[in-house]
């Protein structure tokens, strides 16, 4: 199966769903259909008709493309159907209705993730799992750990074995999602077992340094 993997998510922070959702296959149809009008100016006509439009599709879906039906479009896995195209009335441009294959990303309720701590404040931290923005507030942290402020804010343990800070790895769950027109924002809470920090980047280079 080929891929038009989108370049937005092509990157580490993506590692962390992206088995996750090519193997879900118990939540649903793991490369829905969808359909999406694109424009193309009548200059990319010819023989390379339909790579252009490939090439538009992908470019249109990669400034951010979510349904609440499937959620955020990570990949395109295959074209369907290209449809006949409509002139735009005064454009000039063309409207092809092009059906795709693609790979989605919508967590559920009570899903377990792992994400990358972007951003550490007094109330709470973000993270991202993929397109996947959460956010878990300083209530859905361990009562044990407190707020650091300074140059690296952080969360860390009274004994200061375990921080949570920007660049933390950390395994979370759902409870509760927002989808929206280009993006999915979650709550999730590491106040339960199992839970917590996978990979604190601090021990990384301490032990590098030894």
């Amino acid at each position: 199966m080929d891929f038009y993997i989108t370049s937005k998510y092509n990157r580490r922070r993506w590692i962390f769903t992206k088995g996750r959702i090519l193997v879900q296959k118990g939540k649903g149809n793991p490369t829905p259909v969808m359909e999406r009008n694109i424009q193309l100016n009548p200059r990319y006509f010819g023989r390379n008709l339909q790579e252009n439009l490939v090439t538009q599709l992908i470019k249109d879906v990669n400034k951010g493309t979510c349904s609440q039906q499937h959620g955020f479009v990570v990949a395109i896995t295959g074209i369907e159907n290209i449809g006949k195209g409509l002139i735009v009335n005064g454009t000039g441009f063309v409207s092809f209705p092009v059906r795709y294959q693609c790979v989605v990303c919508r967590p559920f309720k009570g899903e377990i993730l792992e994400a990358v701590v972007t951003m550490v404040n007094k109330m709470g931290f973000f993270a991202e799992a993929g397109p996947v923005q959460i956010f878990v507030s300083n209530h859905l942290i361990p009562d044990d750990m407190e707020f650091q402020c300074g140059d690296m804010p952080n969360y860390t343990t009274s004994d200061g074995s375990v921080k949570i800070q920007r660049d933390s790895e950390v395994r979370l769950k759902i409870i509760g999602t927002q989808v929206e027109c280009t993006q999915i924002f979650c709550i999730g809470t590491i106040k339960d077992d199992f839970l917590g920090v996978i990979n604190d980047p601090a021990s990384v280079y301490l032990s590098k340094s030894t």
